[in-house]
C-alpha cells in the first residue's frame, strides 16, 4: 500500500501532492555562535528555566469557536521594521494589522498591547480559464517595506498575483467646494457668485488601504515567496520552477533570475522551496529545495542565476537513509540571519544555522521534535508530513524560533545551547501569566508534567511564528488564534 501511494504521489516534495498535481509537476525521488563588536540587548537573551529567561502570556486575538472556518485560519505573520505594526495574512484573502498601542510604548515596566489597525480584503478568488484551475484567495506571505513617510506600505501575495498597499491615516477633510455641496451633489455654475477658498477640517481617523501596484501574470506555478532587496526598490518573488526579481515601481515585466524548469518534465527531481534576499548585499539572493540543499547566488555574476556562487549541503548519513528521507529532508524555509553572517534553515525535524563562509556542513543544528521520527509513517498517511512549518530569529541573532504540534513552539539559545518548549492554549491565557514549559514523553514511565507522544494533535500545529525586530515579543499564529507573548518583567 506504501508502496503505492507513493508512486501515486510521485514524491511530491515542498507541497502536498495534490497540489503538485495541480501544478502540473510529478516529482521523480532523487537516485558558532554569532558574536558582534556592539551586542544587542538581546544578545544575552536565555531561554532555559531556572533563573533564566521566561515569557509569559501578553494577548489572544481570534474566535473561540471549536468550528474553524477554512477562510479564518492565519496563514503568515510578519512585524514590521520598528515592531510597532504586526500583519497577519489568512486564507480568505485578509489581511488583519495590528497597531502598537502609543501611550505606553515608552514606559520602561508597561509595554503597550497590540489592537486592530486596519482589516482589508487583499485578495478574491479567481479562476484560470486557460488552465482550468482555481487560484485561492489565501495570503502566502507578506512583507513590510521600510517606512518612509507617514505612510505604511507592504506586498502581500497569494498563489499567482502580488500587491503592494498602502496603509495611512486621514484625520482631516476638505470643506468648502465651489463646485459640490457639502453634501456632494455639483452645484450649478451659473449661481456661483463668490469664491471660496477650501479648509481642512478635523474628522475621526480613518486608516485607509488602497493597491497602488499589482505584479501579476508572471508565475506559471504557486509563489511560495517573496523578499524585499536591501536597496529597497527591488525585490524577488519565488515559485516552484522560478525566481523573479521586480522593481516595485514596475508592474507589467520582471526578470527570470532563476530558472529550474527541465526541458522534459519527466526529468524533474526537485523544486523551489523558498527564497530570501541577503539583508545587506543586494546583489546577494539565496533559495532551498526538496532536496534539501541551499544555493546562494550572486547577480552581478550573470544576468540569469543558473549557475550558483556556493552550494549548501549536509552530506547524508547512508546509515539513516529511509523511505521518508527525502520528504523530511526538504527545507521549508530559509532566514538570513540579521548580520547577513548567517542563515537559518527549517526542514522536518530540525533548524540548522550555515555559516556563509562555509558550505559543506551547518555549524549548529538543533532538532525540533525528534520524537515524531518514529511516526513518520502515520504523519505520511495524514498528509502531516508535507507540513512546511517557518523559523524565525530574534532581534539580535542569539536565539531561534519555530513551530511543532499540539500547538507546541521551540526556542533556542545560540550561547548556551539551551532549548525550551512552549505551547500557546488559551488554558494559559491570563494577563502576565507564565508559560511553563511543556515536555513530550516518547516512552517508558510519563511523569506528571509530560504529554505522550500518542497524545499529540496533530491537527493543531505552529506554522508560522514572528519575533520583534527589537523587543522580546513573538507573535503565534495557532489556526484561526494569534498568540502574543512577551518576555516577564519584575
Amino acid at each position: 500500500m506504501m508502496a503505492g501511494k507513493r508512486a501515486a504521489r510521485g514524491i511530491c516534495v515542498g507541497r502536498r501532492g495534490r497540489e503538485r498535481q495541480q501544478c502540473g509537476l510529478n516529482i521523480k525521488p532523487a537516485p558558532l555562535t554569532d558574536t558582534k563588536s556592539n551586542p544587542h540587548p538581546l544578545h544575552y537573551l536565555r531561554v532555559g528555566g531556572g533563573n533564566d529567561f521566561q515569557w509569559c502570556f501578553s494577548q489572544v486575538k481570534g474566535a473561540i469557536d471549536e468550528d474553524v472556518a477554512e477562510a479564518d485560519i492565519i496563514s503568515t505573520v510578519e512585524f514590521n521594521y520598528s515592531g510597532e505594526l504586526l500583519a497577519t495574512g489568512d486564507k480568505g484573502g485578509r489581511v488583519v494589522i495590528f497597531q502598537r498601542e502609543q501611550e505606553s510604548k515608552n514606559r520602561l515596566l508597561s509595554r503597550g498591547e497590540y489592537n486592530v489597525y486596519s482589516t482589508f480584503q487583499s485578495h478574491e478568488p479567481e479562476f484560470d480559464y486557460l488552465k482550468s484551475l482555481e487560484i485561492e484567495e489565501k495570503i502566502n506571505k507578506i512583507r513590510w517595506l521600510p517606512q518612509q513617510n507617514a505612510a505604511h506600505f507592504l506586498l502581500s501575495a497569494n498563489d499567482k498575483t502580488i500587491k503592494l498597499w498602502k496603509i495611512s491615516e486621514r484625520d482631516k477633510r476638505a470643506e468648502g467646494y465651489n463646485l459640490k455641496d457639502e453634501d456632494g451633489r455639483l452645484r450649478d455654475p451659473f449661481r456661483i457668485t463668490t469664491l471660496r477658498v477650501p479648509v481642512l477640517m478635523p474628522m475621526d481617523l480613518m486608516v485607509e488601504a488602497s493597491p497602488r501596484r499589482i505584479f501579476a501574470n508572471a508565475h506559471t506555478y504557486h509563489i511560495n515567496s517573496i523578499s524585499v532587496n536591501s536597496d529597497y526598490e527591488t525585490y524577488i518573488s519565488a515559485d516552484d520552477l522560478r525566481i523573479n526579481l521586480w522593481h516595485l515601481e514596475i508592474t507589467d515585466r520582471s526578470f527570470n533570475i532563476v530558472d529550474i524548469k527541465p526541458a522534459n518534465m519527466e526529468e524533474l527531481t526537485e523544486v523551489i522551496t523558498a527564497a530570501e534576499c541577503h539583508p545587506h548585499q543586494c546583489n546577494v539572493f539565496v533559495y532551498s529545495s526538496s532536496k534539501g540543499t541551499i544555493r546562494l547566488c550572486d547577480m552581478r555574476a550573470a544576468a540569469l542565476c543558473d549557475r550558483h556562487s556556493k552550494f549548501f549541503e549536509e552530506p547524508e548519513d547512508p546509515s539513516s537513509r529511509s523511505f521518508f528521507s527525502e520528504i523530511i529532508s526538504s527545507i521549508s524555509d530559509v532566514k538570513f540571519s540579521h548580520s547577513g553572517r548567517y542563515m537559518m534553515t527549517r526542514d522536518y525535524l530540525s533548524v540548522k544555522v550555515w555559516d556563509l563562509n562555509m558550505e559543506n556542513r551547518p555549524v549548529e543544528t538543533y532538532q525540533v521534535h525528534e520524537y515524531l521520527r518514529s511516526k513518520l509513517c502515520s504523519l505520511y498517511e495524514n498528509d502531516c508530513i508535507f507540513d512546511k512549518f517557518e523559523c524565525c530569529w530574534n532581534g539580535s541573532d542569539s536565539a531561534i524560533m519555530t513551530g511543532s504540534y499540539n500547538n507546541f513552539f521551540r526556542m533556542f539559545d545560540r550561547n548556551t545551547r539551551r532549548d525550551i518548549t512552549l505551547e500557546a492554549s488559551r488554558e494559559n491565557s491570563k494577563p502576565r501569566a507564565m508559560l511553563k514549559p511543556r515536555k513530550v514523553c516518547t516512552g517508558g514511565k510519563r511523569k506528571k508534567d509530560e504529554i505522550s507522544v500518542d497524545s499529540l494533535d496533530f491537527n493543531k500545529k505552529i506554522l508560522h511564528t514572528a519575533w520583534h525586530p527589537k523587543e522580546n515579543v513573538i507573535a503565534v499564529a495557532a489556526t484561526n488564534n494569534l498568540y502574543i507573548f512577551q518576555d516577564k518583567i519584575n
